[in-house]
């Protein structure tokens, strides 16, 4: 594959993220949940999911509007780079923070290490 292939594999894989934490509130009926912690932990718990959302949104964003400058230049590549410690850094958190042993943790996990694989595969194109 190209490195513009791998490139727009990663926007998909930002915005398919960005689509899963939309969907947090829902899947983990936060509504609820987050009614048993204190006021400033569940405004942080929303606040950083929300961001969250934001930076995949922007880095999907990024990875179609701007392909070539993201495999061409300094900048691009360094954002590439930084995106693949994201997913290699979240990969870590995930055996520090969640050991939990269920088919959907281990799922999760792959994707992380994916998305490490992915963001990381253009920068040796």
């Amino acid at each position: 594959m190209t490195a513009t292939a791998w490139i727009y594999l990663a926007g998909l894989h930002s915005l398919a993220f960005a689509f899963f934490h939309m969907a947090f509130w829902k899947l983990f009926g936060w509504g609820r949940t987050l009614q048993n912690a204190t006021v400033a932990d569940r405004a942080i718990v929303q606040i950083l999911n929300l961001r969250l959302i934001y930076v995949f949104l922007g880095i999907g964003a990024l990875c179609f509007a701007f392909t070539e400058e993201l495999h061409g230049t300094a900048l691009g590549r360094t954002v590439l780079a930084g995106m693949s410690l994201f997913w290699v850094g979240r990969t870590i958190e995930q055996f520090v923070f969640l050991r939990i042993n269920r088919p959907m943790v281990h799922v999760l996990t792959a994707l992380f290490v994916l998305g490490a694989v992915i963001f990381a595969v253009p920068l040796f194109l």
